[in-house]
């Protein structure tokens, strides 16, 4: 039975959707679940719940919890008995396959690269967001946010690792990986980036070359690679974008919709638009390239979000993705992906 660890005290409404999230989990996926944290706060919520006695959910004392407010660098150092940085010694020390966390995302990429360790051959962990599409089948964006700064190398090393998660978790059989650009022609784009399109050629996939902002939610491609700054602007504006969305359709319904029968159908209409774009559907985002699972999510994920992150961690660990991507680092330029 693959086992999970929960930063029980990192969300935003902690520990009520990471205990919620974690007992749908074990009734669901057949995981064991260790929800980390403060184990007098974490056990009053357990017990809240009348049907869960016989899940295998087990509860896992830190005295300490890393907040949004707090610096990253320093809460690492400092909360040595954090939430956070228990539920990461527990995957180091093989007592789980992977983690999630809705806590304060500096600190858990730090965490998890400290305290864990990196894959042989990743030079830096990036964080591989899942957007939805109009053909319905996601896209992966790689890097949202771990790397702001980034060479040539390290966003080859992206669309590998993108690749694989494509291709083992979304099912994608020849997943199509572009470069994200501001025009298609190979000369477009900035230093960077007209400097990795040669090492990105080179690799063993399915490489189409540059592709522009407004090509993520075509489904025209499967992943699409970029530096931390840019993928994380494009994440927030997209989420922006989205609840917007949301807010104008739901006023004009109300406003316009006059007959009963028309005001049922365009609800469900928008409740399956809600679905479809739910964040929480999706679970959370890996960080690609430490040892063992990592999944970041929202500090407002709900329930949903986190049982279906425990769902990735526990794909994650069962797909061998750490594996494969050493693997495949070992195959580009005889194991020096790095150089």
């Amino acid at each position: 039975m693959l086992t999970i660890a929960v930063d029980a005290m990192g969300g935003d409404q902690a520990p009520k959707p990471e205990v919620d999230g974690a007992i749908r989990a074990a009734k669901a996926l057949g995981v064991r679940v260790i929800l980390v944290g403060r184990e007098d706060v974490v056990r009053r919520e357990l017990e809240s719940h009348a049907d869960c006695g016989s899940l295998q959910i087990e509860v896992h004392h830190a005295s300490e919890q890393i907040t949004m407010h707090d610096s990253a660098a320093r809460a690492v150092r400092s909360k040595r008995d954090s939430s956070l940085r228990v539920a990461s010694r527990l995957v180091r020390d093989n007592c789980a396959q992977g983690f999630v966390s809705a806590g304060n995302t500096g600190a858990v990429m730090a965490t998890a690269k400290m305290v864990q360790g990196v894959v042989p051959g990743v030079d830096r962990p990036a964080v591989a967001g899942v957007f939805p599409t109009a053909s319905g089948a996601p896209v992966v964006m790689i890097d949202v946010g771990a790397n702001v700064d980034c060479s040539p190398a390290m966003l080859a090393q992206f669309a590998i690792m993108g690749e694989i998660y494509s291709r083992v978790i979304l099912h994608r059989e020849s997943p199509r990986v572009g470069l994200l650009s501001i025009g298609e022609e190979e000369h477009k784009g900035n230093e960077m980036t007209r400097a990795a399109m040669p090492l990105l050629k080179s690799l063993p996939i399915n490489f189409i070359g540059n592709v522009e902002g407004r090509d993520i939610y075509t489904g025209k491609v499967d992943v699409v690679v970029c530096d931390g700054f840019i993928g994380n602007v494009a994440l927030k504006v997209s989420e922006g974008l989205v609840e917007m969305i949301k807010t104008m359709l739901q006023e004009s319904l109300e406003a316009t919709i006059t007959r009963k029968i028309g005001y049922v159908l365009s609800k469900a209409a928008f409740t399956d638009f809600k679905r479809r774009v739910d964040y929480s559907e999706y679970g959370g985002a890996p960080l690609l390239g430490v040892k063992g699972g990592c999944i970041i999510c929202h500090g407002r994920s709900n329930a949903n979000a986190i049982k279906n992150a425990i769902r990735v961690a526990a794909e994650f660990s069962s797909g061998k993705i750490n594996q494969r991507i050493e693997s495949e680092f070992r195959r580009w330029n005889g194991g020096k992906a790095g150089d």
